[in-house]
């Protein structure tokens, strides 16, 4: 999204990764932390339409604005670009008999799902994302700061894209 955006993408420290880790819940691990996914048209963020943002639920990095989500009719919340391209990692995925390429947080490592290259325009991008892999912040509240980093993080969202 924003070029000067200054978020620390060093990762977590074992010790916060794994206090983080623990926080979750078994759906949430599953998803996170072992690549799986969750089954479709049951994530509490598939109609989720208020004005915000969507964070790694792990590590708290912005991912994805409320903006730039679209209906896919898929199952899983779809979005046609992410927040800044330096906030995902791109996996090949050979998984399941099919060639996909998989999203990761470039901060924690937490699979957040796949891209395709089926969207709308002006992308043609369908970033297909795990509901349990996000965290939703309304655009008045302040983004998380999971690490203790401060500012952008722990202040309101809109503030770091300005």
């Amino acid at each position: 999204m924003s070029a000067s955006a200054p978020f620390d993408l060093s990762p977590p420290s074992p010790l916060q990764f794994d206090q983080l880790a623990a926080t979750l819940t078994s759906d949430e691990r599953d998803v996170l932390l072992d690549h799986g996914t969750e089954s479709p048209f049951c994530g509490v963020l598939l109609t989720e339409k208020r004005a915000g943002v969507y964070c790694c639920r792990l590590c708290g990095l912005p991912l994805f604005l409320a903006g730039n989500k679209f209906d896919s009719r898929t199952g899983w919340p779809s979005f046609t670009t992410p927040f800044d391209e330096r906030h995902l990692s791109y996996v090949r995925d050979t998984s399941y008999g099919m060639v996909r390429t998989e999203i990761r947080c470039a901060r924690c490592g937490s699979h957040q799902g796949h891209v395709f290259d089926d969207g709308p325009p002006p992308t043609h991008q369908r970033y297909c994302i795990n509901s349990v892999s996000l965290e939703f912040v309304a655009e008045t509240d302040a983004l998380p700061d999971k690490l203790g980093r401060g500012a952008p993080e722990g202040a309101p969202w809109h503030l770091a894209t300005a």
